[in-house]
């Protein structure tokens, strides 16, 4: 899977052509598979063919509508589950992308709260690209300290690509941090920053033997960033 994660890209041009019943259904048994950050948080996710939003420019056949309860860590369980997926569409050939701006048209079965939701497709783009062609901070703007699995953080998806986390590699264990955001739509931004750590997340899952996500106590504070948790 690290490959993939060395390779994935975000598609924003699809060929609007439906993708076969049979692929569907793949996805939806992919769906099904898919191991949340917090097993006691109710989320869902369900296949539609519209969505709306003033901020979404991007045109695709399907959509994933991400749903969820509303309690500490939902966002960051989204962005887990969310990263399974958009790993899987970069594997099977679909493309796929987060979209933040985009809204639910509200004909969902599902009564949980709106939350996010993925485009995919078949691309009318090169679905891959090869690591030099990533825009990402170095691994000394985002992180201190040493952990082979930061490499995989660093790669992953962010809203705008803004890469607003910090992370700290002692003992063998990552300390997590989001950045405040400073931004009249600090409110919009910090919903999005805490989807980009379940993302970032999962792609340190991909690399670890063992992975668990726990608040520990005794932990450094760091000004204008807010601690998420910290992978054991």
């Amino acid at each position: 899977m690290y490959e993939i994660i060395q390779k994935r890209k975000s598609i924003r041009k699809y060929d609007l052509t439906p993708v076969d019943t049979a692929i569907l259904e793949k996805v939806q048994a992919q769906i099904d598979k898919v191991k949340p950050l917090y097993p006691d948080i109710k989320y869902s996710v369900e296949i539609v063919n519209k969505i709306k939003g003033v901020f979404n420019n991007v045109r695709a056949p399907h959509y994933l509508i991400f749903g969820s309860e509303e309690k500490e860590g939902s966002l960051e369980n989204i962005g887990f589950i969310g990263q399974q997926l958009n790993l899987y569409f970069a594997e099977s050939g679909l493309g796929c992308c987060w979209l933040g701006g985009a809204k639910s048209q509200g004909l969902e079965a599902s009564a949980l709260p709106y939350v996010i939701c993925m485009a995919f497709g078949k691309p009318a783009e090169p679905l891959h690209r090869i690591l030099s062609e990533f825009k990402r901070k170095p691994l000394q703007e985002i992180s201190q300290g040493n952990d082979d699995r930061l490499e995989a953080c660093r790669l992953a998806p962010s809203a705008v690509n803004a890469q607003n986390w910090y992370f700290i590699a002692e003992k063998g264990k990552i300390h997590c941090y989001r950045k405040k955001s400073d931004s009249l739509l600090g409110f919009i931004y910090n919903r999005l920053h805490c989807i980009d750590m379940g993302i970032a997340l999962y792609h340190i899952a991909i690399e670890s033997e063992n992975f668990n996500f726990v608040k520990e106590n005794d932990i450094t504070v760091l000004k204008e960033h807010i601690y998420m948790g910290t992978v054991g």
